[in-house]
């Protein structure tokens, strides 16, 4: 294997990254920085600026002057459109520059960055789809309820400065879910990458700037969520938190939130099933199901279907299918055409998963495949061999927790009534997919399943539809109204229209 990281760097000329605030780059209030290092070789990819409480605080101020003093929220419908559309034609005619800063961040490989959901083509679409929300951010007029001659009407307003906190799994699509339904809004934004994927996040920001993006309007944030995070979702001033990520680091955010009776919007995972009835392709259920665990972020995504709840019937041909897809993994440099798989982010994530694995074995699951580590070239990567779990009990560990990582749990089921069942035994909600050719069934098991979506014998991502979960997978949505509905708050005015007082 030969690994181009640093030949991908020096391509796009990589400059250590600094922090916006108020329209200004600029390092650090005491120049710290943190270096990020590719999850694939452990190779140097670059610096970035590790923000303080100081640089936390100037740039929600100068979010909160924005917003308050600025023209943002007070503009006309046609400047947000036009800033946002010219930002999606940016991102277009910048493809291969942000595919390489992604995959220099998180190890995806450019083979999956060519998926519609991961593609750069999706993160324009975003901008696209909420610029054609602009115009149509209406109320209602309603009649009045009591004696007197008066008018109600309902407007839209921005919430305020946003704080919006982004993962590293999928730096530009998620960080495109924030920041374009809340600047459509009116909103001013404090956007925080991960420490784990920064570069991709930073240069998007940039072409927001090249798109006419006023100063203050957009600040960035950069460095570990202990300390650059934690300064900004405490901070005062901010009126709604936007947060993707653990649950455990979703409660804080909450509990940080219910200070200032923040406005809040949260994604938090899943542990989303396949269900597999008999009737089903049973083929294309076990390859669809198994690659959102394998293939790509290597199950590093809160869609992925790590829990397969698969009919009896079937039970022993789903597996076998499942392992085979194993044979279609390959890991290395992520700018390698025959790469189909990203290594996992860090060494912690690493040490997690593997973990996992044990407690899946030590409680009892049967290891059909995988768990080791690949050695030679690929040592120095935080990769592990897919694993498949066969005879899982849907109470285990394995089959409750997310595990973020290419491992995947098959539980059987008996009936109709028992996937329900199994389906819905767990805190989390985000995601399912059925696999069958009986439509009344499908249709019943789509409402029956407590999931934000839920497919039919197949799962995407669309940029204008609602996203979210149920349960412990988070609050609120992000796509279609429902989020620029997040970015809102809905305003009730009383006119009288008579000589009588209302």
């Amino acid at each position: 294997m030969v690994l181009s990281i640093k030949t991908r760097r020096d391509a796009v000329g990589l400059a250590t990254g600094e922090l916006l605030i108020d329209g200004v780059w600029r390092p650090a209030a005491d120049g710290r920085t943190w270096t990020h290092q590719h999850p694939a070789t452990g190779e140097q990819v670059g610096d970035f600026a590790m923000a303080t409480d100081a640089d936390v605080d100037a740039a929600v101020r100068a979010a909160r002057r924005a917003f308050d003093e600025g023209p943002w929220p007070r503009s006309r419908a046609k400047q947000r459109i036009t800033v946002l559309r010219r930002t999606a034609d940016l991102i277009r005619s910048h493809t291969d520059e942000l595919r390489t800063l992604q995959a220099l961040d998180n190890g995806v490989p450019l083979t999956f960055g060519d998926e519609y959901a991961m593609s750069i083509e999706c993160v324009a679409d975003v901008f696209d789809h909420h610029a054609g929300w602009v115009d149509k951010l209406g109320g209602e007029t309603l009649p009045g309820y009591q004696g007197g001659d008066h008018l109600v009407m309902t407007l839209r307003e921005p919430v305020g400065v946003v704080a919006a906190v982004v993962p590293w799994n999928g730096p530009l699509l998620l960080a495109a879910q924030k920041v374009a339904p809340a600047l459509a809004a009116g909103c001013t934004v404090v956007l925080k990458p991960s420490e784990f994927a920064t570069f991709a996040a930073l240069r998007l920001v940039r072409l927001l700037e090249e798109a006419g993006l006023p100063a203050g309007v957009l600040n960035v944030v950069t460095g570990p969520g202990n300390t650059a995070g934690e300064a900004l979702i405490t901070h005062p001033l901010i009126d709604k938190i936007t947060f993707t990520g653990s649950r455990a680091i979703g409660k804080r955010v909450l509990a940080a939130a219910s200070e200032g009776m923040k406005r809040v919007s949260l994604e938090l995972g899943g542990k989303s099933p396949s269900i597999v009835f008999p009737d089903a392709e049973v083929y294309a259920a076990a390859t669809l199901t198994m690659g959102t665990v394998t293939l790509g972020l290597s199950g590093q995504a809160c869609v992925a279907h790590s829990r397969a709840l698969v009919h009896r019937d079937v039970y022993d041909e789903f597996l076998a299918i499942a392992q085979g897809m194993t044979t279609l993994v390959t890991y290395g440099d992520p700018f390698d055409p025959e790469v189909t798989a990203a290594p996992l982010i860090n060494e912690r994530q690493l040490d997690r998963v593997l973990g996992y694995i044990e407690r899946g074995q030590a409680e009892g699951a049967r290891l059909v495949c995988g768990g080791g580590r690949p050695n030679g070239e690929l040592a120095a990567g935080n990769f592990v061999d897919p694993v498949v779990f066969a005879d899982v009990s849907n109470d285990a560990t394995i089959a409750q927790e997310e595990i973020f990582g290419p491992v995947l749990a098959v539980v059987p089921f008996t009936d109709e009534d028992e996937a329900i069942r199994l389906a819905n035994a767990t805190s989390y909600g985000l995601a399912a997919t059925v696999y069958t050719a009986d439509v009344k069934r499908a249709i019943r098991m789509a409402r029956a399943v407590r999931a934000g979506t839920v497919g039919i014998n197949g799962y995407q991502l669309e940029p204008h539809v609602a996203f979210g979960g149920f349960g412990q997978s988070g609050l609120g949505r992000e796509g279609g109204r429902s989020s620029i509905e997040a970015y809102t708050e809905l305003k009730t005015v009383l006119i009288p229209t008579g000589d009588e007082m209302m």
